[in-house]
């Protein structure tokens, strides 16, 4: 039994979609009792553990194929197993634990389709890197940066020295994993080659950000060498197993730096990918990841690796420009986004322009329109009310020739059109301000469009705040995530010369890579550094931004959503003091105020004053799916409140933290301790983030709208609730017991049990898994099955009792406060009669 990667899908009835809430994964990885090596642990140990437990799985005769084998990283190994094994296999001696492999989708990201790329320069500028390469004279010369992502197209000219093919002078060493055909959804087995060419596009978008190096575009370390580590196939989704093999052979290779632009959304610290990561840090390798794009799923999202302890959890802020297709309309150039589900627009062409409604109409579009009374003719609509596929269909059934979208509000929107019938015309959406612009024009009387090819430069209203779609923290365990932020929405870079060469994607997965070039720059300027030394200066050194549902207030952004803020590359290289920790993660404060100890370390000649203060941050209240933004600044006092501290010398402070007494229970807050140079010179900042009151307050079985937790039965595609009835099952393909959960919060462990009703005695464990991840939606639920096997072997027909329990996030296992127990109404088991 395990844990699925699927959502149930939300259901006032007693049924829920089966292809939801999918069965469990058969990917598994086993984690051995003995640390890896990079924790110190021996060699010959850990190959002692893997013989063993080969030996006791052959005599066991559990039915395995073993997959990878880690040693340097991560202890175990990974196997396919039906969940029934897998319940034996977490059984066997010198077995620390077993967790499902993940199903990593490919990256997704938004996309620009354009020639020439404008923006890359504006990016750069966000963080210093154009200001590290032209001043500081830095250019990631002699450091070699790991991609583990879906490869590097070797044949591009920005990205291989001017050698195509593999290994060239830039793409140095590397290895596909996958092959072209792999998909984890299929539950195919791996094809690796020696050859990581790219043919999904993402990994060299993500290798041109870190050091690009071509005539009309540079990264921010364009000196780099590169190794490319291909997981992902050419379309579909990769394992979870794999960028941990990925990550192995990156530390074989001799990386310096790895960035890893995927992961798996609302993970623990300790899930093997974020584990193998942290020990790559700990082995040497600055390791960068992105915190992920789950900005619309609420709090506790971050992704692993990204949530690894020694990891840099990067969040995106918008780019200050963005590289849009365009049109003409009077003396207007106009930038846009092309609606998905439309034909591609054109890149030539005159026509009238019209429009549905005002500026003011708040359901433009969204009732049919005469007929005939937009031919020929490209109309303009204001967004609201209706589904974008609704204006678009009625302005295409009126006779329209293609169909221009503004916003409501700030920003640009991506909108999609498909539907049936089908949209046959051109539709872009444009900004409120460009909108309002050609209402004018039309207005004034006759008005034209004309569609141009190329792209051009528009500045972003959202520019430099951090995007909507990054990733909340805090993690799992409370510790701070995301660490720190860089530009990741609307960024321009490479992509296969089979897919055009350049474009523009927006993502966290953009953020990574500036990062990692940011880590390049640092070790070429001291190749002393280490990693914790990389990303205590990055943070010491970021920047944090107003929050962006305000831009023009004073608030700060939230500390679980930037993290220590933008970073500044050359503060960052240059700062003569650092501060020690960088972060602070207060936990759990029931009240209670919690007192850290900062130490400042003087680098330089000359002593130096800091004058101590706070600068509170926004924090969120206690609703983990509906997010809301609230003013509570925290307690803050330092002592002292300004301190010098000598030349190659330290000095400490006491910083004391109290949660807002205002602030609801189950609230996360943060801030930041500034320390300001008298006379001038570079501002210091420590971020700081904490939960208000009681963790294990939070309850991780609630309902999710479905009544849940349910005991169900699969019956013609869909799960229905036995809760009042109880369930037979033949245990013949899919009819056995399910159990629905909703996961409202990440659990540390859950525990399966049975009971046979007739003797009122354990029949067993069922199964025990940990560090679990909470659903993605306030309405999903996971799917967890019984196969009649227990600790106690097959168990006979018969009724049963199956108990759950729910050791919540940090809880203590003696508490039975810390527990939440479900069980379920009889199941029967009543095997079929095999003739």
């Amino acid at each position: 039994m395990g844990v699925t990667a699927g959502q149930a899908a939300p259901s006032t009835s007693q049924s829920v979609s089966a292809q939801s809430a999918q069965r469990s994964p058969d990917l598994w990885f086993i984690e051995f009792k003995s640390a890896p090596t990079a924790e110190g642990g021996r060699s010959d140990r850990i190959r002692s553990e893997k013989a063993a437990f080969r030996q006791a799985v052959a005599a066991a005769r559990i039915q395995v194929k073993e997959r990878f084998s880690f040693e340097r990283l991560f202890n175990g190994v990974s196997v396919r197993a039906t969940p029934a094994e897998k319940a034996r296999l977490e059984r066997l001696p010198g077995v620390k634990a077993v967790h499902p492999v993940s199903i990593i989708p490919a990256p997704k990201v938004e996309r620009v389709r354009g020639d020439v790329g404008p923006t890359m320069m504006t990016a750069l500028a966000m963080t210093g890197a154009d200001y590290a390469q032209n001043v500081l004279g830095l250019t990631g010369q002699g450091i070699k940066v790991g991609i583990i992502d879906t490869g590097v197209d070797v044949d591009h000219p920005a990205l291989n020295g001017g050698t195509p093919g593999f290994p060239n002078p830039r793409v140095v060493t590397g290895y596909d994993f996958v092959g072209d055909d792999y998909n984890a959804d299929l539950g195919t087995d791996p094809v690796p080659d020696a050859n990581p060419d790219d043919c999904g596009g993402h990994g060299s978008h993500v290798a041109g950000i870190v050091g690009a190096n071509g005539d009309t575009l540079k990264g921010v370390a364009p000196n780099v060498s590169f190794g490319a580590y291909r997981v992902f196939g050419c379309n579909g989704t990769t394992d979870s197993d794999i960028m941990a093999a990925a990550m192995e052979r990156a530390l074989a290779d001799g990386m310096q730096v790895v960035n890893q632009s995927i992961g798996s959304s609302f993970q623990w610290p300790d899930y093997p990918t974020a584990k193998a990561a942290d020990n790559l840090a700990k082995a040497g390798v600055v390791m960068v990841a992105s915190i992920g794009n789950s900005g619309t799923s609420g709090l506790y999202a971050a992704g692993a690796p990204g949530v690894g302890k020694q990891v840099i959890g990067v969040a995106s802020f918008d780019n200050t420009a963005m590289a849009l297709s365009h049109f003409t309309a009077g003396a207007a150039d106009v930038g846009y986004l092309a609606a998905t589900g439309a034909p591609t627009p054109p890149t030539s062409g005159n026509f009238p322009l019209a429009r549905t409604g005002t500026t003011s109409t708040a359901n433009d579009a969204c009732n049919p329109l005469p007929a005939g009374s937009l031919t020929g003719q490209v109309a303009l609509i204001r967004r609201g009310t209706c589904a974008f596929y609704i204006k678009a269909f009625n302005a295409q059934t009126a006779g329209a020739a293609g169909v221009i979208l503004y916003n409501n509000t700030t920003g640009l929107i991506n909108p999609t059109v498909a539907g049936t019938p089908p949209i046959t015309i051109p539709v872009v959406s444009i900004s409120a301000v460009d909108g309002a612009t050609i209402d004018g024009l039309i207005q004034a009387g006759s008005a034209a469009m004309d569609w141009q090819s190329g792209v051009i430069s528009v500045p972003n209203p959202t520019g430099g705040l951090i995007s909507s779609f990054s990733s909340w923290g805090l993690a799992a365990d409370l510790s701070l995530k995301p660490n720190l932020g860089a530009p990741g929405g609307s960024i321009y870079s490479t992509y296969p010369l089979e897919k055009g060469g350049y474009t523009s994607l927006s993502g966290t997965s953009m953020a990574s890579p500036h990062v990692a070039g940011a880590a390049a720059l640092m070790l070429q300027a001291d190749p002393s550094l280490l990693p914790a030394a990389v990303k205590r200066r990055l943070q010491n050194t970021a920047v944090p931004k107003v929050y962006n549902g305000a831009p023009t207030s004073s608030y700060i952004d939230m500390v679980h959503r930037q993290g220590a803020g933008l970073i500044n590359i050359p503060a960052a290289v240059q700062a003569p003091v650092v501060v020690m920790p960088s972060e602070l993660a207060l936990g759990e404060t029931e009240g209670a105020a919690k007192t850290r100890t900062l130490t400042l370390r003087n680098t330089s000649s000359a002593a130096i004053t800091y004058d101590l203060s706070h600068a509170a941050a926004l924090a969120t209240g206690p609703n983990t799916f509906a997010v809301s933004a609230l003013d509570a600044a925290a307690s803050v006092t330092i002592i002292p409140a300004s301190v010098t501290v000598p030349a190659r010398g330290t000095a400490t402070v006491d910083v004391t933290v109290a949660a807002n007494a205002d602030l609801a229970d189950k609230s996360l807050f943060g801030g930041y301790v500034v320390a300001t140079p008298q006379g001038g010179g570079q501002v210091l900042r420590v971020p700081f983030a904490g939960f208000k009151g009681d963790y294990q307050s939070i309850q991780v079985l609630t309902s999710g709208g479905s009544d849940y937790p349910w005991l169900a039965q699969l019956v013609g595609g869909s799960f229905v609730n036995r809760n009042s009835t109880g369930g037979t099952y033949s245990m013949v393909a899919d009819d056995i017991p399910y159990f629905l959960l909703h996961l409202d919060h990440q659990s540390r462990k859950i525990i399966v049990k049975a009971t046979d009703k007739a003797t009122g005695k354990s029949a067993g464990i069922i199964s025990i898994d940990q560090y679990l991840g909470r659903n993605s939606t306030a309405t999903g639920a996971f799917a967890f099955a019984w196969d009649g096997t227990t600790t106690k072997g097959v168990q006979p027909d018969g009724d049963y009792t199956v108990t759950i329990e729910v050791l919540k996030a940090l809880g203590d296992p003696t508490n039975p406060a810390h527990w939440e127990t479900f069980s379920t109404n009889t199941v029967t088991i009543a095997r079929a009669t095999v003739r």
